[in-house]
C-alpha cells in the first residue's frame, strides 16, 4: 500500500472520506475537509548499493472548518489519528500552525509529520 493511501486510511473516518491529495476538487463544499501533500523527507543512503526496504516522507496536513475552533478540533483529532496509526511510523514534526484562507473565508491548519514506509 502506497503511503498516500495509508495516509486516506487513516484520516477517512474524521471526515466522511473528505480527504484529498494537494486540494479539494472545486465541487467539493461539505466541511470538515483535509488535504495533504509530501513537502519533503530525509533520503536513506547505505555505502553498498542496496536498495533501502523503508523510505522517509514528510507530508503537511491540512484540516479545514467554518470556523477556527473546528479547524482545531480537527487538527487534534489528525495528530492522534496518525499517531494511532502504526503502519506509517509517524513521527509529528511540529505543532499545527492556523491558518486563514480569505479567498474561501475558511478556517485551517497546516502540520508536518514524518512517515517511515515501504512503498
Amino acid at each position: 500500500m502506497t503511503v498516500e493511501a495509508s495516509i486516506f486510511l487513516a484520516l477517512k473516518n474524521l471526515v466522511n472520506s473528505r480527504v484529498y491529495r494537494d486540494i479539494a476538487p472545486a465541487n467539493v463544499t461539505t466541511l470538515p475537509r483535509i488535504t495533504f501533500q509530501q513537502v519533503g523527507g530525509v533520503g536513506v543512503n547505505f555505502i553498498d548499493p542496496t536498495v533501502p526496504s523503508k523510505k522517509n516522507a514528510r507530508f503537511q496536513v491540512n484540516g479545514w472548518d467554518a470556523t477556527r475552533d473546528g479547524a482545531a478540533a480537527l487538527s487534534r483529532s489528525v495528530e492522534d489519528a496518525l499517531r494511532a496509526y502504526t503502519a506509517l511510523g509517524t513521527t509529528v514534526l511540529g505543532a499545527p500552525v492556523a491558518v486563514y484562507e480569505a479567498d474561501t473565508g475558511l478556517f485551517g491548519t497546516m502540520q508536518d509529520f514524518s512517515f517511515w514506509h515501504t512503498s
